[in-house]
């Protein structure tokens, strides 16, 4: 979505605005439900911005709405860094309050999840992109295997994280990004900011980044939220994991369709290792104890130095290099952020070349996917763990994530 900061007669607003027709093209709902539902949880108590206006066809801006503007801080990261002591407590105060938005409020395009359908979906799309990435199909049997009893519905924002909540000296000050909320279980909320790639780096703070999860937990139950069933949260953690892996190949394939041709698109389809990095840390309690102490098999070699005309390798460095020394110091805004995701799209190239490294091995993936091969075959554990440090390692070398794997696994 594309977001405009205006002022009009002395207040300050937001304007949120799809940049096509076509964006919404295949949204379960519009922005007119979107507005809608933001004024319900608003009305409910929760620190949503205030919708003044929704754009209408005579407006000839698309479609979106106004919102007064929300002046706090949304960087994960400058948050993070020194988050104020109330924030894991008001974290868990707001979502039992968007929990607890009456559900005759709630328009009535807001859809209602089947997991066992969206889980199937997931499988289908899996299949789409290749079906040929082992860990991922790992992660969808064992939810098929683990699909939870269906909980009574509530408002789910379906994306409540940090990044999408704008923080201030107080606390928590707005919960931002509601075009993801749908009815279904709470914990599925509960478990998505607890992801590994949405605490950024804090590691050792499972909940947002921030504290921890007995905390999170006790402020959400003291705020009016239902008691949190541990083995549910675990089960949403992994398919979130598993959906955003997911959610990243389909980067890929915006790009490959011509929906997204940016640049961005491609770099963050390439993050699906950091999923599957993580999906094996959480899924790799399921293999027996001498499956998980078995030592790692040795990477690929590297490839060999070049000796006569310019490599691939090579070609792509003097590329990065321009790009680096000629066009990065003169751009601005941003311009220079594509020009910094064109650097790490030919870094991903550069180290993949070096490597040979792939993900892929349909063979192994329909195996685990049909449940005839499991983590306790001698070995299996072990050479996932291999392929996806070797793979972040070329997708994502920063990942917070693959230092405390290699430590792990000794890797």
């Amino acid at each position: 979505m594309e977001s405009f900061a205006f002022d009009w007669a002395g207040g300050v607003y937001v304007l949120r605005r799809a940049p096509s027709a076509d964006y919404m093209a295949d949204r379960p709902f519009g922005h007119a439900d979107e507005a809608a539902l933001v004024m319900a949880a608003f009305d409910a108590g929760v620190k949503a911005p205030e919708v003044v206006g929704v754009l209408t066809d005579a407006d000839g801006l698309g479609t979106g709405y106004v919102m007064r503007r929300v002046m706090a801080e949304v960087s994960p990261a400058k948050i993070l860094d020194d988050p104020p002591p109330s924030l894991l407590g008001d974290l868990g105060r707001e979502l039992a309050k968007i929990h607890s938005t009456p559900a005759d409020t709630i328009p009535a395009a807001i859809p209602l999840m089947d997991t066992a359908a969206a889980l199937a979906e997931l499988r289908s799309r899996f299949l789409s992109y290749g079906g040929d990435r082992p860990v991922i199909a790992l992660a969808i049997r064992w939810c098929e295997d683990h699909l939870p009893e269906p909980a009574d519905p509530v408002l789910v924002h379906g994306d409540y994280r940090m990044g999408n909540v704008m923080v201030d000296a107080d606390g928590l000050a707005a919960v931002l990004d509601w075009e993801l909320a749908h009815r279904g279980d709470a914990h599925e909320d509960l478990a998505f900011g607890c992801m590994t790639v949405w605490r950024f780096g804090a590691l050792d703070k499972p909940a947002f980044g921030v504290g921890r999860l007995e905390d999170y937990f006790a402020a959400y139950e003291a705020a009016g939220g239902a008691k949190v069933d541990r083995t549910r949260f675990r089960f949403w953690l992994i398919y979130r994991t598993l959906w955003w892996a997911l959610g990243c190949l389909q980067m890929g394939q915006m790009w490959r369709s011509g929906a997204d041709r940016t640049v961005e698109r491609v770099v963050i389809g390439r993050r699906t290792a950091e999923q599957e990095l993580d999906l094996v840390r959480l899924l790799e309690d399921e293999a027996p104890e001498a499956e998980r102490a078995r030592a790692l098999p040795p990477s690929p070699d590297a490839a060999s130095a070049p000796t006569g005309e310019p490599t691939n390798r090579e070609i792509v460095q003097a590329v990065r290099d321009w790009i680096e020394g000629a066009i990065k110091p003169q751009a601005e805004g941003h311009a220079k952020f594509e020009a910094v995701v064109a650097m790490n799209a030919l870094g991903i190239v550069l180290r993949d070349l070096d490597a040979g490294v792939r993900a892929e091995d349909a063979a192994l993936a329909e195996a685990l996917l049909s449940g005839t091969t499991t983590l306790a075959e001698p070995g299996l554990l072990a050479e996932l763990r291999r392929d996806v440090l070797d793979k972040c390692a070329i997708d994502s070398p920063k990942y917070a994530a693959l230092a405390a794997a290699r430590a792990d696994w000794r890797g």
